[in-house]
């Protein structure tokens, strides 16, 4: 009180717009007062720790968790999440699936196996044993129409606005459900800042002990002109307050990677190639050595054009008969072949390509003999359900090296030299089975965020009998990596939904600099 009683207190317009505020309003919170008086909240944040300083402004702080739901995230509710859905099923088939039934059932429904084992489990409506999958009765009740669990009742009642978690129904269940489910929503720490006049800031404030004073930063023409310049307080900074959050313009996560990986293999010497994402069979499959009839050649993993369904096989016919030949009886490469009749109307059939392979062995076609290094990066596709690691579209980066003395040692020491610039200081090889390499391996990075080893990928010498056909007698060195997970790694991500979500406030977050 004596600051008041020795000299007048000043105070800028600003300022005595947010004293005269909570003196008719008793206390009001921050957030309010900025919608209110149309001030900044740092700036009302300024005034009150200025007058907090001198004894006449109270803060009082309350933290919060607010759930954040995501735009769809009631319309997924409402259609029903894959753990729900999963119940008719286990209904519809008597309460126990045995597990392999089970991910068949979920498949062909287009229900995502892992969401349901994952929340399913965590809601206490399934049950995972040695006789398979089986519903609870808590999931019994669940599907029969007992109303919705706490997490889906507060996401629909949210109608996609935040809500303080403490005033919904069964706050603790709402945290455990939706806490790491972040393609529904996100729980966020608030703290929420209420402020209200002292007893010693209401008496200043009605005692007439308060002068107005013309604070201003920036001066005007008009200003110097009129001579107003000589009675103005030159507001002061204070370096300390927090500033306004600048989001600086940001490439998306996933294309900075494919751009430094684009970056890394042309410092190594590499030639990019492209090949289109419709592929002709005889380029996904049967320049591969892969069988007609592969398992990975169904139209459960594999998409099949409807039009055209079909396309012209290589003009070069030589070709044709040779990776025929291959397939038959194994031509000339010294095997026996897969011993069947090889089909050309099977090779015409027109994909989207499983794999960035197919640009490459282009490449090797075009390119027979040594030395030559390539590599591609670009959009996959296969017929995978969506869940939290796996999509059916995905980028991929292939790559192959034509040298005399290539060898696995050289193998190991390029894949080693990328992974090193693309920032792994730790990469070791494990032994590995593809249908086209021989001897083939894994190749795994060792993630210092998480003191563990990650696989990321596959790699090897081609077989002769992907070689020779094309017309290469020299060893072929091949590797095929994903990129979305090398960006999960990198970004620190658990769920590959994320990479494509589009949300601004994501990538806002993800550092600059990474």
């Amino acid at each position: 009180m004596s600051f008041a009683q020795d000299r007048p207190l000043q105070l800028d317009d600003l300022a005595h717009s947010v004293w005269q505020a909570l003196q008719q309003q008793g206390e009001s919170g921050v957030s309010d007062l900025s919608a209110q008086l149309k001030i900044d909240q740092s700036r009302i944040m300024a005034i009150a720790t200025e007058g907090a300083g001198q004894g006449f402004i109270a803060i009082a702080e309350q933290t919060s968790d607010e759930l954040v739901p995501n735009e769809e995230a009631a319309r997924l509710v409402q259609e029903g999440l894959p753990e729900r859905r999963a119940l008719r099923l286990l209904v519809d088939a008597g309460g126990q699936v045995p597990m392999g039934d089970f991910a068949k059932l979920a498949q062909q429904n287009g229900i995502a196996v892992n969401e349901v084992f994952k929340w399913g489990v965590a809601r206490g409506w399934v049950e995972r044993g040695k006789q398979g999958v089986s519903i609870t009765d808590a999931g019994r009740a669940a599907e029969a129409g007992k109303g919705f669990d706490a997490d889906e009742s507060a996401l629909i009642e949210a109608q996609g606005k935040p809500v303080d978690v403490d005033s919904l129904k069964d706050p603790d269940r709402v945290r455990q459900l939706l806490g790491k489910r972040t393609e529904l929503a996100k729980i966020k720490p608030r703290t929420r800042r209420t402020l209200s006049l002292t007893e010693a800031g209401r008496a200043l404030l009605t005692s007439g002990n308060l002068q107005l004073k013309t604070e201003k930063n920036l001066l005007t023409p008009e200003d110097l002109r009129s001579g107003v310049w000589s009675g103005v307080t030159y507001r002061p900074y204070d370096v300390t307050l927090k500033a306004e959050t600048v989001h600086p313009a940001k490439v998306h996560p996933l294309r900075k990677i494919i751009e430094q990986t684009r970056r890394a293999y042309l410092e190594m010497g590499f030639t990019e190639v492209v090949s289109p994402m419709v592929e002709s069979s005889f380029w996904n499959f049967d320049a591969l050595f892969q069988p007609q009839d592969h398992p990975a050649r169904d139209m459960q993993d594999t998409f099949y054009m409807d039009e055209p369904s079909g396309t012209e096989l290589p003009s070069d016919a030589a070709l044709v008969e040779r990776v025929k030949r291959a397939h038959e009886d194994g031509g000339d490469t010294g095997s026996e072949g897969w011993g069947y009749k090889w089909s050309p109307e099977r090779a015409r059939q027109v994909v989207l390509r499983t794999h960035t392979t197919a640009s490459t062995i282009r490449a090797l076609a075009r390119h027979p003999e040594p030395p030559f290094k390539a590599f591609c990066v670009g959009w996959v596709c296969r017929n995978e359900t969506i869940s939290y690691k796996h999509l059916p579209v995905f980028h991929q980066v292939d790559g192959i090296v034509i040298d005399e003395q290539a060898s696995l040692a050289s193998l190991l020491g390029t894949l080693e030299t990328f992974y090193k610039k693309m920032g792994f200081k730790h990469v070791k090889f494990k032994p590995a089975f593809y249908p086209y390499t021989e001897p083939s391996v894994d190749v795994v990075v060792y993630l210092e965020s998480r003191k563990k080893w990650i696989e990321m990928g596959g790699s090897g010498i081609f077989r002769p009998e992907v070689t020779e056909p094309l017309g290469c007698k020299h060893p072929v060195l091949a590797w095929g990596l994903g990129m979305e997970r090398l960006a999960m790694i990198r970004y620190g991500l658990s769920d590959i939904r994320e990479l494509y979500q589009g949300r601004v406030e994501a990538q806002q977050q993800m550092a600059l600099y990474q």
